[in-house]
Parts: structure tokens; sequence; C-alpha cells
């Protein structure tokens, strides 16, 4: 799929995950990036030095900070990302309005749109980007070692017991996640079982009675923050859920859960020794 093409004047070219082929002239050198994932991926590709616009909350690595804003990942400013002058766009698929991507590309500038939903997704946008900047050897080096760890991952956790698992986006709306997230991989990775992955939509809204009919036996927070939010400890007024009685309750950072990047499978780490410790902790009798 990520091949170097032979086109007039080294062009380059690419499938990006929307099945459209994106066609560079040359590598790029002038990088926008609409969402922090796709700055965290640049960077991890080798391709950090040439980012000239980024959204708000792009805030790895350190970096990343210093980055020109062009807007926010819903709320990006078609004039900011044309006065950076770019040669190349990374947009988020479904984070990003896409209403502004008939001009980027009537103003001839490349969009190339990230949409890893699949833990193998990743390290193919990383090997996308670098055939687009120019830093493939960075990029295949990176790529490798998140593929090596990811089997080794699978080979440690993948003949555990299965758990029931709630991931908790948010309490308010009460949100999780479906089995087309990649979050959904990390928990049958981790040897657990995504008890809403049949819901059809991605982030689905439910129910308090909902989960309490599946009984997880594990809950897994996620919030906007590195620190565990209050409102998981909101299910302890339901003390015969499997989850409160084993004291199942964990938290972990978001960002290294659902950005799809290298610092992913740090997250799944977390979660596989979570999901582990309570697999040899029974539910107390009520």
């Amino acid at each position: 799929m990520l091949a170097l093409c032979s086109l007039p004047l080294q062009a380059l070219q690419v499938v990006d995950s929307a099945g459209r082929t994106v066609t560079l002239p040359g590598e790029a050198e002038r990088i926008i990036a609409l969402a922090p994932h796709t700055v965290e991926n640049a960077f991890s590709a080798g391709a950090g030095d040439r980012l000239v616009g980024a959204v708000s909350y792009s805030d790895y690595p350190e970096a990343a900070r210093d980055i020109p804003r062009v807007g926010s990942h819903h709320a990006w400013s078609l004039e900011s990302i044309v006065a950076q002058r770019p040669d190349l766009v990374i947009m988020w698929g479904t984070g990003n309005s896409l209403d502004g991507l008939p001009a980027l590309e009537k103003l001839g500038i490349p969009v190339y749109i990230s949409e890893p939903r699949r833990l193998e997704d990743i390290p193919t946008t990383l090997r996308a980007i670098g055939i687009m900047a120019g830093t493939s050897k960075v990029a295949e080096a990176q790529a490798q070692a998140f593929e090596e760890k990811l089997a080794a991952l699978r080979r440690q956790y993948g003949g555990r017991k299965r758990l029931g698992v709630f991931y908790e986006v948010w309490n308010q709306p009460l949100q999780t996640l479906n089995g087309e997230h990649f979050v959904s991989d990390v928990i049958d990775l981790c040897g657990g079982r995504n008890l809403f992955a049949d819901s059809p939509h991605i982030a689905p809204r439910i129910s308090v009675e909902s989960v309490l009919a599946q009984d997880p036996d594990v809950i897994v927070a996620s919030g906007m923050a590195a620190a565990r939010p209050e409102w998981l400890d909101e299910w302890l007024a339901y003390p015969n859920l499997r989850a409160v009685r084993a004291g199942a309750m964990v938290f972990i950072d978001p960002d290294l859960l659902q950005r799809p990047t290298m610092r992913l499978l740090q997250g799944a780490e977390q979660l596989c020794r979570k999901l582990d410790a309570h697999r040899s902790t029974p539910p107390q009798a009520q």
C-alpha cells in the first residue's frame, strides 16, 4: 500500500486512511498537522522539525508546544493554514471538519487523512509520513519497534482468562467506545472483552442500566486529564456490581490510550497489568 512510485519530478505517493491516493511533488518540508495524534506521529516519524502548524492540545513531545497554532481540531482556520505555506496537511478523519478539504485541494495543497482504527494502522501511518517527509529510515525503525512491542504483548497476554471490560470515556453523558475503535483492540490485546463492542456507533452514549445489565468485571475510566477522574467513584453507588465488589475500577491516562501513537503501547501495557491483577482478585460477597 505504501510505495514510492515512479512519478515525474521525484513525486511521492501514498494511500491514506480514507483510501485516497495522496501525491506530493517531492518531500514535504512544511507540514501542518490538525490533531494531537498527527503531530505526535510526525515527530515519531522523524518529521517533527518540518511542522509549521498544529492545533490546540498538541502537547507531546515538549517541542510540539512551540509549533504555531492554526485553530483546534474541530475548528481549524483555513486562512491560518494558508499563511504557513504548507506543502502537506495531515488531517484527522473523524475529528476534523472536512468542510475545508476541497478548498485545500483547490489550492493544490496535498492532504493526508489519518484515521487509525486498528493497532496495525499506527505503524502504517508512521511509514506513510516517513515517505511523504523523506524520513523513511526513522519512520521504519519506529514502526518496527511498535510492531515488535505489540507482538510481545500479544504473546504475553493472549492466553489469559478473558474479563468483561466497560471502558468509560465520560460520565455525563455516559459514553463508551465500540469494537471499531482501536481502544477495543487494546482491551482484546490484554485478554479483555469490550462489553459494548457490538454497538452500531463508534462512541455510543449508553445508560447506567445497560452497564448494570452487562455487569463488567472491570471498569476502565478515561477522562480529559492525566489524573483519575472523581466521577469513576460514582459506581460505588452500585455495590452489587461485580467490578465494584472486586475493587476493579481503574484509570489509564487517556493520552496513553486514546491517541493512536507510539505511546499507545505504554497505555496498553498498563491496562494489561491492571487486568492481570484483577484476574486473581475475586469479587467480594455482599
